[in-house]
């Protein structure tokens, strides 16, 4: 039914969730699976020259996260037993976008994504990446809440 999965992860437990449902799933259909993490390339755009000189400190921080968590999501799915496991670093200033590439680039016909399931004032003020990836995704979202 699904021959690509993309299940994106960001190192917190509720991602790990969707890694084990999203390799459940590729384990059942024979699909393959790529675990994507998306960077904000540069996160100090319009803030001023006086942050600049982070930026190869916050690329290296940022990378070194993305490569544990990408680890982590490879390990789990193999661990499953999906052999066709890939990961991916994607780029974008929103990360609902990076994952919309994503898409793209992979043939993905399936996200299966993590959500923190919150509400109210909380969803408002930290945003919900999982509610803008539905809004723009034209395959498939399954959402594994927390």
């Amino acid at each position: 039914m699904f021959k690509h999965i993309l299940v994106p992860v960001d190192g917190s437990e509720t991602s790990m969730k969707a890694v084990a449902k999203a390799s459940g799933l590729a384990k059942a259909f024979g699909s393959a699976v790529t675990a994507l993490y998306v960077i904000d390339p540069y996160p100090f755009t319009g803030v001023g020259a006086d942050f600049a000189y982070g930026q190869a400190q916050y690329l290296s921080a940022a990378t070194a996260e993305a490569n544990a968590a990408l680890d982590a999501a490879k390990s789990a799915v193999t661990q499953a037993g999906v052999t066709a496991v890939n990961t991916m670093v994607g780029e974008g200033h929103a990360v609902h976008d990076g994952i919309q590439r994503a898409v793209e680039s992979t043939g993905a016909d399936l996200i299966v994504i993590g959500s923190h399931g919150r509400r109210g004032l909380e969803k408002l003020v930290l945003g919900s990446v999982t509610q803008k990836v539905l809004g723009v995704s034209r395959v498939p979202v399954l959402v594994v809440r927390e």
